[in-house]
C-alpha cells in the first residue's frame, strides 16, 4: 500500500536520484503539510488569540483544532492536556525545570538510561546543579535492550521522576513501557516519555501507557520543524509555577502582583508557532489516512532486508540487536570512520546520519566514538535498500584500494 506514497513528496520528485535514509534526524514533508504552512502565511495569516478581527478568530480556532487533533491522535484526556512548545528539547527542559524547582531537593533523584538523547539528559544535569538531587542511570545488556532488572534494582523511595525513551535514536531500541508503569506506580514516582523516535512509526496511547508526561517534535512525524508537543497529566497543569513569562499566559497584570492563566494556556507565553502548528495538524491528517501498525511493519521489513544484506560483509558490525526495536540501523566498518563512510556513500546519493547522534554516553558505553545510521521512513522502499548496499560495496571498495 505504500508503493507510490513517495509522489505525496515534493522533495522526491526535486531530488529523485537521492536515496534518503535520515528520517530519523528530520523526516521530509508531504505536499499537504508544505501547502498548509503556505496557505497559512499567504492567505490566513494573522496572530491567534488576541484579535476580534474574522482573520484571527479564524486561524485562532484553526490553530486549537490542531491541539484537539493531537489529543486525539495520542488518546490523551483532552486537549487541554497538550503544550505547544518550539520543540520536544523546550518541551523536556520544561519538565525538568518546573519540576524541579518544585518537587526536588538534595537526596531525592531522578532515573534516565543509557539510551537517552542529549535532550533527555542535560536539561536534567542542569536541574541537578540548581536543586541538588542525584541522577541515575540504568545500564544496558549486550542487545541495546534497557536492563529492565538494573532499573527495578535502582527504582526506590529516593526515586522522585523517571525520564525514558520510547525509543533509542542510536539503536532503534524500544522501551517496554508496562515495565516503567508498574514501578512508577510501585513508588507513586511521575515519569516522562521522550516519543520522538516512536510517534510517527507506531500507536501512541496515553491512556495506556499511564505517562505523566509525553513529549514529541513535529519534524519528525512529517511536520513542520519549529513545533513540539508536551503531553502533561491533568495533575500537574496548574501545580507548576510558569517555566516562561509574557504574554498570553496571564490572568491579570499588576506591577504588585500578577495572576497566571490556567491550564495549557499557562505554559504558553508569547506568539506560538502559529504556521508550525497548522502544518503539525495537516501531518496528522496525512499519516492518519494508514494504519500505524502497517507502517511499523513495513519500515521494520526494510531494516531487516537492509540488516539481511550488511550481515554478508564480515567487516560491517551492526550495533543493536534488541528483538523489539524499530527501523533504525547503526552500523560501522572496520577501520573506516563513519564520516568517510557518510562522505562516500553522499558521492552515491545515499544519505545517512553519522556522528555520535546526540547521545555520546550511549556510544561511549558501546565503545564506540560513531557510526552510521540508516533511517526508515514511509516513503522508503527496497530499491533504496538496494542501492544502500551497493554504495556500501563501493565504499569499503574505496578504501581497500587506498592500503
Amino acid at each position: 500500500m505504500f508503493e507510490n506514497i513517495r509522489n505525496n513528496f515534493p522533495f522526491f520528485k526535486n531530488n529523485p536520484k537521492l536515496v534518503f535514509l535520515d528520517t530519523a534526524a528530520s523526516a521530509q514533508k508531504p505536499q499537504s503539510v508544505i501547502e498548509s504552512v503556505t496557505n497559512c502565511y499567504s492567505s490566513e495569516y494573522a496572530n491567534i488569540n488576541r484579535g476580534v478581527y474574522k482573520i484571527s478568530s479564524s486561524l485562532t480556532e484553526k490553530y486549537e483544532n490542531v491541539r484537539l487533533k493531537t489529543s486525539k491522535y495520542i488518546n490523551a484526556e483532552n486537549e487541554d492536556n497538550v503544550i505547544f512548545t518550539k520543540s520536544a528539547t523546550e518541551a523536556i527542559n520544561l519538565v525538568a525545570s518546573c519540576f524541579s524547582e518544585k518537587y526536588l531537593d538534595s537526596g531525592d533523584e531522578v532515573l534516565l538510561s543509557y539510551l537517552e538523547h542529549h535532550a533527555n539528559i542535560v536539561p536534567w544535569q542542569l536541574a541537578a546543579k540548581k536543586r541538588g538531587f542525584k541522577i541515575i542511570i540504568t545500564n544496558i545488556n549486550n542487545e541495546g535492550q534497557l536492563d529492565y532488572d538494573d532499573l527495578i534494582k535502582k527504582v526506590n523511595k529516593k526515586t522522585k521522576f523517571i525520564s525514558i525513551t520510547h525509543m533509542s535514536n542510536v539503536l532503534g531500541t524500544i522501551v517496554d513501557m508496562q515495565i516503567i508503569r508498574d514501578q512508577a506506580k510501585r513508588y507513586n514516582i511521575p515519569f516522562l516519555i521522550d516519543g520522538c523516535q516512536y510517534i510517527a512509526h507506531a500507536p501512541v496511547d496515553i491512556k495506556s501507557l499511564g505517562c505523566d508526561f509525553y513529549v514529541f517534535s513535529g519534524h519528525k512525524l512529517y511536520g513542520p520543524s519549529g513545533v513540539g508537543v508536551l503531553y502533561m497529566k491533568n495533575q500537574w497543569l496548574n501545580n507548576f509555577d510558569p517555566y516562561q513569562g509574557g504574554g498570553d499566559m496571564i490572568e491579570n497584570v499588576d506591577f504588585k502582583k500578577t495572576t497566571f492563566a490556567s491550564g495549557h494556556q499557562k505554559y504558553e507565553a508569547g506568539t506560538p508557532p502559529i504556521a508550525q502548528v497548522i502544518g503539525l495538524g495537516a501531518s496528522y491528517d496525512f499519516i492518519s489516512q494508514f494504519n500505524l501498525k502497517e507502517i511499523f511493519m513495513y519500515e521494520k521489513e526494510l531494516y531487516e532486508y537492509a540488516v539481511d544484506k550488511l550481515q554478508s560483509f564480515n567487516d560491517v558490525h551492526i550495533i543493536g540487536h534488541s528483538k523489539n526495536k524499530g527501523a533504525i540501523l547503526s552500523f560501522t566498518i572496520d577501520n573506516i570512520h563513519s564520516n568517510d563512510i557518510g562522505l562516500i556513500l553522499d558521492q552515491h546519493n545515499i544519505a545517512v546520519r553519522t556522528g555520535h547522534h546526540c547521545a555520546q554516553p550511549l556510544l561511549k558505553k558501546l565503545n564506540l566514538n560513531s557510526t552510521a545510521r540508516a533511517s526508515f521512513g514511509i516513503y522508503n522502499n527496497k530499491s533504496d535498500v538496494d542501492s544502500f548496499i551497493e554504495a556500501v560495496k563501493e565504499t569499503k571498495k574505496f578504501f581497500q584500494s587506498k592500503k
